[in-house]
């Protein structure tokens, strides 16, 4: 699919097939607009003389057969919020000093998932911008931004967007943005944008006014599916196409997370997907910068990572939620919802050799067999991204806790060890490489208060099957919510809290030094356990990681040296490896 609408040089210009009449408003005066089928079906066109075709920060809308004024679907600035006037703003002003920049690839890499609005006190892209140095001294490679397009309310996980070409204004609007990227650049970090096409938010949602940007019935999880295979879905999937590129192009982005794939509702013979993983490859050879397109899926299907030659869609990497319920059930015991089927280092030693547990297995938690074989010759470890904790699984629990209200440092520290040894891309949640003690909740602000208790009351419904108790579940609309979310800074420097962070640096530095933690595919781990006396080992080439998830010690023969050890007590002595309960140790076998 082409990518440049056909709507001419008028910044002005709109779709909108459904409507009779559209008037648009800018700087306080209206202008008919006329159609101009003969170009683009279904796009209107403003005069030549509007106010503002040069100008930024010039306030606009659309009348649209008589209601309104409506934001622009392709609003790049909301200064007052989604539910007012659009602001025009160039990106092309901004100067960019990102010129030496060259891009990070995936594999090899680290990265460090965070939201803007808790990452800092202040909450906003110049304040991140100030804790670029921490991350690079962390040892991470890309920042992954969770949502950041315009959204209902002041704060919000992002993913109740409804104007995905603005960026939220009170996190800084599009230039404090273009500002972070280069930033993180002259670090040398990477950015990936999380961005969101499978629903809209339930409010300020004004695209139906204009076009069938959504089916009508055939919703999925969040509400009505967008329109990718319907009359009209041309230009919604260009409209969807568009601002990906715009994310890599206008924004200089090193890539983007796909949110929630398996909702992208969509049977051409083309599926959007390899669409993507086509744009993506298209902007590399542009601009010869690598451009990383990961999926959220939970299909565990892996024709999203394999070559578009191979029937693939052609994407970089795709979550792996495998590997982290494994984890998880392994330190923490807990086996409620869809943690039932992993509870045994058995199946994290089959996540750990083959990417999934679920490849065709039956999945208790769906009530039907799940997934299929990853292909060796196809994809590359490095291709799941897998994680300790991230957003959903944090702010997803009842109240928000994360495994640090649960968890001893042993067995943190056995986590972290996992997830930066594993065969595949780790990511890390903000705060957790310190063990912040901070909840991380879900928590809106919707000024309706109607859409406002409705949030809260269907928060409750959702743990329903995982059994937790909804009473403890924290009002999403409190701002309490929001405020015992932020992380605690100071804490990074105190106790086991420094202690941890030491560990995760050690960890990174480890993995960049080690060829062999990141070369390799499918079939270079071996693995080994003994669920009865709950310790698992597993080699990668020369190197071997041991961990001791009981809690007596572990005595097993070994030799080499050793490269990290997570409790101090660890020996390696005479062919002799003595391990404590609650630790791992990274080794060099002879």
């Amino acid at each position: 699919m082409m990518l440049e609408h056909a709507a001419g040089k008028n910044r002005y210009d709109v779709w909108a097939p459904n409507a009779d009449s559209v008037r648009l408003v800018a700087d306080g005066r209206e202008y008919a607009m006329e159609h101009h089928d003969d170009a683009a079906p279904g796009w209107w066109r403003a005069p030549a003389d509007v106010a503002g075709q040069e100008s930024d920060g010039v306030p606009y809308g659309y009348i649209v057969d008589g209601e309104g004024p409506f934001p622009d679907p392709r609003s790049r600035r909301q200064p007052e919020g989604v539910h007012a006037l659009s602001a025009t703003f160039d990106p092309s002003v901004h100067e960019w000093q990102d010129s030496a920049w060259k891009g990070r690839q995936l594999k090899g890499a680290v990265i460090y998932e965070l939201h803007l609005g808790t990452f800092t006190p202040e909450g906003t892209l110049d304040a991140a911008a100030a804790k670029l140095d921490y991350l690079v001294d962390l040892g991470v490679d890309f920042i992954e931004l969770l949502p950041v397009n315009g959204f209902n309310g002041v704060h919000n996980w992002g993913y109740d967007g409804v104007l995905w070409y603005a960026v939220h204004e009170p996190y800084g609007g599009p230039a404090a943005y273009q500002r972070f990227v280069d930033a993180a650049h002259a670090a040398g970090l990477g950015v990936i944008q999380d961005v969101v096409y499978n629903h809209l938010g339930p409010s300020g949602n004004y695209l139906p006014k204009f076009g069938p940007y959504l089916k009508s019935g055939e919703g999925n999880t969040w509400g009505d599916s967008v329109n990718l295979d319907g009359p009209g879905s041309d230009d919604v999937r260009r409209y969807i196409l568009e601002n990906a590129a715009m994310w890599l192009r206008d924004y200089h982005v090193d890539g983007l997370r796909l949110d929630a794939v398996h909702a992208l509702r969509d049977e051409r013979a083309v599926h959007i997907l390899e669409e993507f993983g086509a744009l993506g490859d298209q902007i590399e050879a542009e601009t010869g910068i690598p451009r990383t397109l990961i999926a959220e899926s939970d299909l565990n299907n892996p024709r999203l990572i394999y070559p578009r030659e191979d029937n693939g869609y052609g994407l970089d990497g795709q979550w792996s939620d495998d590997f982290h319920h494994a984890v998880h059930v392994n330190l923490s015991g807990e086996t409620t919802g869809y943690y039932a089927d992993f509870d045994s280092l058995a199946v994290l030693a089959k996540v750990l050799e083959h990417g999934f547990l679920h490849d065709g297995s039956y999945s208790s938690f769906r009530g039907r067999h799940h997934g299929r074989p990853i292909r060796r010759d196809l994809a590359h470890p490095s291709a799941l991204v897998v994680c300790l904790q991230n957003h959903d699984q944090i702010g997803n629990r009842a109240i928000g806790d994360r495994l640090t209200a649960s968890l001893s440092y042993g067995q943190l520290a056995i986590g972290a060890v996992l997830t930066m040894t594993s065969p595949f891309t780790p990511m890390l949640f903000m705060g957790e490489e310190f063990g912040a003690s901070t909840p991380w909740q879900f928590f809106t602000s919707h000024p309706e208060p109607e859409l406002g208790k409705a949030t809260a009351e269907g928060r409750i419904k959702e743990f329903e099957r995982m059994g937790w108790d909804p009473a403890v579940v924290p009002d999403p609309q409190d701002p309490e919510t929001f405020l015992r979310s932020k992380l605690k800074w100071d804490e990074a420097g105190e106790g086991n809290h420094a202690r941890l962070l030491q560990l995760y640096k050690d960890l990174a530095q480890l993995r960049r030094n080690t060829p062999e933690l990141v070369d390799g595919g499918f079939g270079s781990t071996v693995v080994e356990y003994d669920d009865d006396e709950h310790w698992l080992q597993f080699s990668r080439g020369t190197v071997r990681v041991v961990c001791n998830f009981g809690d007596e010690a572990l005595g097993t023969p070994l030799s080499g040296s050793m490269l990290l050890a997570t409790d101090p007590e660890a020996v390696l002595d005479e062919g002799t490896l003595t391990l404590p309960g609650g630790s791992a140790v990274v080794v060099r076998v002879n």
